[in-house]
């Protein structure tokens, strides 16, 4: 009996590891086709119907990092010309015809994104910790009220208030720069991390703080050697939500920004070549897009699911 009841658990299991595979491979289906497509040489992406073998080809990279004119039809280089190209000028034109003027919006735009969403973050954890920690230590009073009208900011559409934010920010000169969007993004953000930071800071017993005060420490050094150490789980998780809105946000950065602040996700979906949409280039500017958020991720994956218990006292 107990042998048949093991053969059944393991059946269990193996049907569970089985839909989870499944599940996974099919979420991560939309990911691994463009990864596909970004590989695929200029030519083979046009093609139908389409070849499944190729022969990988870095051009998508390389166009989305460049600015190009194509050639004049029927127009060859000579075999002179073509040893004066370096090589990835030689990629481009072999794939497309094309030839290679500059160095791309793409580097300039990225930049920009790291800036805001880097500097946004910022200063969301630190506004959010100080005061998640003042709700969560101070009698306030009408505390319920106030949290709840933090709240209620998150619950509001973003597209609902994006035309009085328009011209809120065009009358302070705020539009298509880098500080607005930073203090745009960090009003959105501010709340979030309020809510989830003030459960992580209500878990701290707050003996830690009021044995710290009797040795000696101030109420400031308390919280910035007490509370900030322990909910240190809590703040980088934060960190991690706030980044990924402030790098993927596009309807405020289509709107307010056009070329000087203007980020990635604004820009990457209106580039046409001259030969038309760039579907290869567009893929390989998703995958590189997707990298910092990715590496940031994984740096801070410790902190995402919390797996200890704060402190040993409770009340």
């Amino acid at each position: 009996m107990a042998e048949i009841v093991r053969k059944k658990k393991n059946i269990t299991r193996y049907f569970v590891i089985f839909i989870i595979i499944v599940i996974t491979i099919i979420y991560l289906m939309p990911f691994l086709y463009i990864i596909y497509t970004s590989f695929r040489p200029w030519t083979d992406i046009l093609e139908y119907p389409p070849k499944i073998v190729f022969k990988p080809s870095i051009g998508s990279y390389i166009r989305i990092f460049t600015s190009r004119t194509v050639y004049p039809p029927g127009e060859k280089l000579t075999e002179e010309e073509m040893a004066n190209l370096s090589w990835y000028e030689r990629i481009v034109y072999n794939e497309t015809n094309e030839e290679v003027i500059r160095i791309g919006d793409l580097p300039r735009r990225y930049l920009n994104s790291i800036i805001i969403g880097v500097a946004s973050t910022a200063i969301t954890i630190i506004l959010g910790t100080i005061c998640a920690y003042g709700f969560s230590r101070f009698k306030v009073r009408g505390k319920d009220d106030l949290l709840f009208f933090i709240l209620s900011t998150r619950m509001l559409p973003p597209v609902v208030v994006v035309i009085p934010v328009f011209l809120m920010f065009r009358f302070l000169g705020l539009t298509d720069t880098h500080i607005g969007l930073i203090i745009l993004y960090t009003a959105f953000n501010v709340s979030f991390a309020v809510w989830v930071l003030k459960g992580f800071i209500d878990e701290i017993p707050i003996e830690y703080e009021e044995a710290a005060m009797v040795d000696g420490y101030t109420r400031f050094q308390a919280f910035r050697m007490i509370v900030i150490p322990q909910a240190a789980t809590g703040i980088a998780a934060t960190a991690v939500f706030c980044f990924i809105f402030a790098w993927n946000e596009y309807a405020f950065a289509f709107l307010l920004s056009r070329k000087i602040a203007q980020t990635v996700p604004a820009w990457l979906p209106y580039q046409m070549g001259v030969l038309g949409y760039d579907w290869g280039a567009a893929a390989a500017g998703t995958i590189l897009f997707l990298l910092p958020a990715l590496i940031f991720t994984i740096i801070l994956r410790k902190h995402l699911v919390r797996g200890i218990t704060f402190g040993a006292i409770r009340k």
